[in-house]
């Protein structure tokens, strides 16, 4: 059986003694489902820590059909900390084929059982026990979790395949996290073939010794693996919202960013709460901001790291030397030196870009940052953009992977820390691109920005386009042109091996932005195809109607799928898309080298 621990253990907590009335073997001998007991070799035993929170989970309490007592060897303590979980009760279905009440698989609020204290001094309280509410069951489905207690492995940083290709799960460390699973950037191992929950009683009586814990059951088996107490302010399970600060690296070190198993990084853990993202921290010109030039990279800091983490008040940070900062020194201002506090994002507000003569806001490329260099996305964007290829195709621009912008439509709501703000705002050539610095206040509730246009060349009749887009859906990619002055954005269609992209988006005759297509003309989007072979060239056709020009690729991979023939030339492909009213372009000339020589001097492109 294994041993379930999901990051460092907090020093507020300390494990209660107590004697079960059964062994993990002797699980087996009793009248337990054969879910349960086929799930047994996958439950946690021994020293475990979950949720920061440390459990002696030795013999374990199973109270089936009758009160069961023992004795508790517990200090006194505000909170006691339950790890626990239900057997597998089915559903009742009635004589017509149905469940009523349709309390879900989960049983949702059915007593389970009674949990009473008895106290040296003779006196007793007790709490009724309830399915997904204090409880849950050993095994359960997608959606079917407790609203007052959580699964006994705690939420974790997950870095996308690209950053960190070697993450394995925390309970099978033969299976790698899928793409889908890995763009989340947050795994909630709550699925797991053995699920204990852990439940946080608010002690009524903290100051009396307790003597024993008795269980009444009500409904069902209860098996209690191990109570821990604590002297926390508040609930233990409960964390605040996000938190940012900047780590100080000793001198001669370098970030780790590599991640355990549980998602705790090398340089820094928490008890009770966890790292959400780790980066090096950008370092921005604010001094020299509104003078510095559009779309400048930061320098990077070789020893600063700023980290986002969310945590319990009570929390306390874990250094590689074994030293404690408390989340609550931090957030006062009264840490070390080694982790400084970066301004919250708690100010809420609506940004409004306008160009000049203009009440109504357009589209523009985004970026803000704090004094802490610290990336300040719209809350409907990402906070750690992914550059991964195809691993994440949001509304999200990154330059040489490190100056993070976002487009926006010309209205964003953003949550900012108080003090000053450097925002940065482009679109296009033809616009002025703006730098400005911001203080934010406890009254600031609005920044508007407006755009002013230097350079005449629309109203003159020159058009922007950009012929090779890939990834993104048409309404994306209509955004992402209007932000960047794109009057016509053609969004190609294509295979890469067994991957499709885009395919679904093309009909052979919807032009969106257009004005029979309820746009304004300005702004277009069409979704046409890129066909390509590996050896002979990639051909890009436009705009072209009717059916869609097959095949994608050919040729086998690297562009087509293994074993795909060469059935079909450029020049084929080319002189369809003409016959199509489509146009025909070369992209990325030269390479790869071949056929496009011919469909050049042949007139096909």
């Amino acid at each position: 059986m294994p041993v379930s621990i999901d990051g460092p253990a907090s020093p507020l907590f300390s494990p209660a003694r107590f004697r079960g009335n059964v062994s993990f073997k002797g699980l087996a001998t009793l009248p337990l489902s054969d879910e349960l007991k086929s799930r047994m070799p996958h439950a946690p035993t021994g020293h475990c820590i979950a949720w920061g929170i440390p459990f002696a989970t030795d013999r374990p309490l199973v109270a089936l059909d009758k009160p069961v007592s023992v004795d508790l060897d517990a200090p006194v303590a505000p909170w006691l900390v339950f790890m626990h979980t239900s057997d597998v009760l089915p559903l009742d279905w009635n004589k017509d084929g149905f469940i009523s009440p349709t309390r879900g698989a989960g049983r949702l609020a059915e007593p389970l059982a009674d949990y009473v204290l008895c106290y040296a001094d003779g006196t007793e309280v007790r709490h009724t026990i309830r399915r997904r509410f204090e409880i849950g069951m050993v095994c359960r489905g997608w959606g079917e979790n407790a609203f007052a207690a959580v699964g006994h492995h705690k939420p974790h940083l997950l870095r996308p395949l690209s950053e960190q290709p070697d993450q394995k799960t925390p309970w099978d460390p033969s299976l790698n996290y899928v793409w889908g699973q890995s763009q989340a950037r947050a795994a909630v191992p709550d699925l797991m073939p053995w699920m204990n929950w852990l439940w946080a009683w608010e002690h009524p009586h903290p100051e009396k010794p307790i003597r024993t814990f008795r269980v009444e059951p009500r409904g069902g088996a209860a098996l209690i693996f191990a109570v821990t107490v604590g002297h926390v302010s508040s609930a233990p399970c409960r964390w605040q919202t996000r938190r940012k600060a900047i780590l100080q690296l000793p001198k001669g070190t370098t970030f780790n960013p590599e991640v355990d198993v549980h998602g705790s990084l090398q340089d820094l853990r928490l008890d009770l709460g966890q790292i959400i993202s780790a980066q090096s921290r950008a370092v921005y010109p604010n001094d020299t901001w509104a003078a510095s030039y559009h779309n400048q990279t930061p320098e990077i800091s070789g020893r600063e790291v700023l980290v986002e983490y969310a945590a319990h008040e009570d929390a306390c940070f874990h250094l590689p030397d074994g030293n404690l900062i408390p989340v609550s020194k931090l957030e006062t201002g009264r840490a070390p030196r080694a982790l400084s506090p970066v301004a919250p994002q708690t100010q809420a507000v609506t940004l409004t870009v306008v160009e000049k003569g203009s009440p109504r806001p357009v589209p523009v490329k985004f970026h803000a940052h704090g004094e802490a260099g610290e990336y300040l996305a719209p809350v409907d964007r990402h906070r750690v953009p992914n550059p991964g290829w195809y691993e994440d195709y949001s509304v999200d621009f990154l330059n040489q992977r490190i100056h993070c912008c976002t487009y926006i439509d010309g209205q964003a709501t953003l949550k900012l820390p108080l003090g000053k703000v450097y925002i940065e705002i482009s679109k296009g050539f033809e616009i002025k691109p703006i730098r400005k610095v911001f203080n934010v206040t406890p009254r600031t509730r609005e920044i508007t920005i407006t755009l002013d246009r230097v350079l005449p060349w629309r109203s003159q009749g020159w058009v922007t386009a950009d012929t090779h887009v890939h990834f993104l859906s048409p309404h994306t990619a209509l955004l992402e042109g209007a932000a960047e002055g794109v009057n016509v954005v053609n969004l190609l269609a294509s295979q890469w091996g067994e991957l499709f992209t885009n395919i679904g988006d093309f009909d052979g005759r919807t032009t969106l932005g257009a004005k029979e297509s309820g746009g304004d003309g300005e702004h277009l989007v069409r979704v046409g195809t890129e066909n390509r072979q590996h050896v002979l060239g990639h051909i890009s056709l436009l705009g072209y109607r009717g059916p869609v020009i097959t095949p994608l690729t050919t040729g086998g991979a690297d562009e087509s799928a293994i074993g795909d023939p060469i059935d079909i030339l450029l020049s084929e492909w080319a002189r369809q898309c003409r016959k199509q009213g489509g146009l025909v372009v070369l992209p990325h000339f030269p390479n790869p080298r071949c056929e496009g020589a011919s469909c050049i001097v042949h007139g096909d492109i």
